[in-house]
């Protein structure tokens, strides 16, 4: 088993034959109108309406205007079939309309209609508590264990050629800075991760998410008890690296502009399906989309 890029074609056929059919799993929280924006990535940079405006491959898109108090007053989105058209047609139906900072209309340009490589959602929450995310990255694990792996390496050497050296470019995945050993661990960590929450700080609302290129933990109790602010987050970040021992990214957990892989969306970097997940032995075959299968 290997991994590739997903085409544009098998993106489209994704969220138009295949997502729509998770909708309804997804966690209540996730909503039109509940987190604050919705972003996507293109693996092409897309212009927008503005002249000598820079292309875009990453776009954030509010779910509700505010006016000059922070308050809401009309909604981008009204219902998430709204967002799903966003997803597929992102030039076509960009929440800013007509301003000059929306994407260009494909059809006044030599350029297709974009696809989305990756969907985001914001961690910071209209009705709710931010959501308190950890993210275990395969990428980090590979690192660790190729600095394990040359041992008399010099300090100077950067990502890839310390990776290179300890010969994880060449394991299945061929080409990616970790191997499928790094996934499964990194798959392994998340629900360590999960017991610990629920043992030692006694949560009791835990989701383990596959991303696609590791997992991600959530927390979703929102009892004052689990209500984390900028300052407790950076103190659980000390603790599950320094005390706990769990390879996180400290800057997701403690980022409150964060942004996070839609559950059920698309990993098109893997041909994966970001998938909430049950036990450690999850198979990563079977998050791969019936439509690239067949």
């Amino acid at each position: 088993m290997t991994w590739r890029h997903a085409t544009r074609e098998e993106i489209y056929r994704y969220y138009t034959e295949e997502f729509p059919s998770y909708v309804d799993e997804l966690p209540s929280f996730i909503t039109a109108k509940g987190p604050k924006q919705y972003a996507l990535a293109f693996r092409d940079p897309h212009p927008v309406r503005k002249d000598g405006v820079p292309d875009k491959d990453f776009i954030r898109r509010d779910t509700w205007q505010t006016n000059a108090s922070g308050e809401r007053t009309s909604s981008a989105f009204h219902e998430f079939n709204d967002v799903l058209e966003f997803i597929r047609h992102p030039a076509r139906n960009d929440p800013l309309g007509r301003s000059n900072f929306a994407l260009a209309d494909p059809d006044l340009f030599d350029k297709p209609d974009p696809r989305p490589d990756a969907v985001y959602y914001a961690l910071d929450h209209w009705e709710r508590p931010w959501v308190l995310l950890v993210d275990i990255d395969a990428k980090t694990i590979a690192r660790e264990r190729a600095t394990r792996a040359v041992p008399d390496r010099d300090g100077t050497e950067d990502s890839e050629v310390l990776l290179d050296t300890a010969g994880i470019f060449e394991a299945d995945p061929v080409g990616y800075p970790y191997s499928f050993e790094d996934v499964e661990r990194a798959i392994e960590y998340g629900f360590e991760l999960r017991d610990i929450f629920e043992d030692d700080f006694n949560a009791e609302e835990t989701v383990v998410v596959y991303s696609g290129q590791g997992v991600h933990v959530y927390v979703l109790d929102t009892g004052p008890a689990h209500r984390y602010d900028a300052k407790s987050r950076e103190v659980l970040n000390d603790l599950l690296q320094d005390t706990y021992e769990i390879p996180i990214d400290p800057v997701v957990t403690a980022d409150r502009r964060r942004v996070a892989r839609l559950p059920y969306s698309l990993h098109a970097d893997v041909c994966s399906i970001v998938t909430p997940i049950e036990s450690p032995n999850f198979d990563v075959r079977s998050a791969t989309p019936e439509v690239i299968q067949s």
